[in-house]
């Protein structure tokens, strides 16, 4: 699309016929932590049936695709609206491997335990005991913030131990409320002098790995620029989309959406100004994901 088109279109079918894939994130765009978006798991589905496209869904939930799809189906979303699902937990997982029989220290809530099944590498609670850090979140994300992990870190920092993240979202919506994430723990144990390695959006790994599960599918080579990323988070979704020169769609009503005027009727030269100041770009532009 030009620069002068409307960025603001009626809704997916607008786009669907351009497009062999999509690559559509969860958190946000399917559901708020809580209840599905009808609208937006039929606009999936039904993008499927008309066009024969795959649907990859694209998360950095930090656990295994099969636990993503349970959680989905617990919410409301049907297996028909995709094709696949690829996690930063997956992603992940392939990093924690590499290291061995290594004493990890985990910091996040228990369910994210099966990112660790079958793993050769021993998982501690205790910080002395520690030899590296996978952090999948904060322990109760109800009530705490990264601020009260900021003296743990600061020891862990000065013991310098890599931290692997296994979400690099800073925030994502539970209802009405936003939540911190791991990728707010990593920011903070950056900003400390700690190492971080993250590998789920905007990171390439978390693409690559997404791409090669649609080619797989769809018994073909899938030129990127087929391909239709739709996201609402501008740190994560837009930006990893936009740096592997993948088509975006942005949907506004999430995380940002205080930025962009009323939710179900954003002003399109914010939505522009936004992406301006980001240095990004959108190829289209939805309040939510429907048909």
């Amino acid at each position: 699309m030009t620069i002068s088109a409307p960025l603001l279109v009626e809704g997916l079918r607008s786009l669907a016929p351009s497009y062999k894939g999509i690559l559509c994130d969860v958190w946000g765009v399917l559901h708020n932590g809580v209840a599905a978006f009808d609208h937006a798991h039929k606009a999936l589905r039904t993008y499927g049936e008309e066009t024969g496209g795959k649907v990859i869904l694209i998360t950095n939930a930090p656990r295994p695709a099969k636990q993503v799809g349970e959680m989905l189906a617990e919410l409301g979303v049907p297996e028909t609206a995709y094709d696949a699902i690829v996690t930063s937990g997956d992603v992940t997982r392939d990093v924690l491997k590499a290291q061995g029989s290594k004493t990890m220290l985990h910091l996040g809530p228990n369910r994210d335990q099966p990112l660790y099944w079958d793993l050769e590498a021993r998982f501690t609670s205790r910080d002395e005991e520690a030899e590296a850090i996978s952090c999948t979140g904060l322990e109760d994300d109800e009530n705490e913030t990264p601020d009260d992990y900021r003296d743990r870190l600061q020891k862990l920092a000065e013991r310098k131990l890599p931290m692997i993240c296994a979400n690099p979202d800073i925030l994502v919506e539970r209802g009405e409320r936003l939540i911190w994430c791991a990728g707010a723990l990593a920011r903070l144990y950056e900003d400390l002098g700690g190492e971080v390695i993250i590998l789920g959006k905007p990171h390439a790994p978390i693409y690559q790995a997404a791409l090669q599960e649609m080619e797989r599918l769809s018994g073909e080579k899938i030129d990127k620029r087929d391909v239709l990323a739709i996201g609402d988070g501008l740190p994560t979704d837009i930006r990893g989309a936009v740096s592997q020169d993948i088509d975006v769609l942005f949907i506004t009503a999430g995380i940002h959406a205080a930025d962009f005027g009323p939710s179900d009727a954003p002003d399109e030269h914010l939505i522009r100004r936004r992406l301006a100041e980001e240095g990004l770009r959108a190829s289209a532009a939805l309040p939510r994901l429907w048909w």
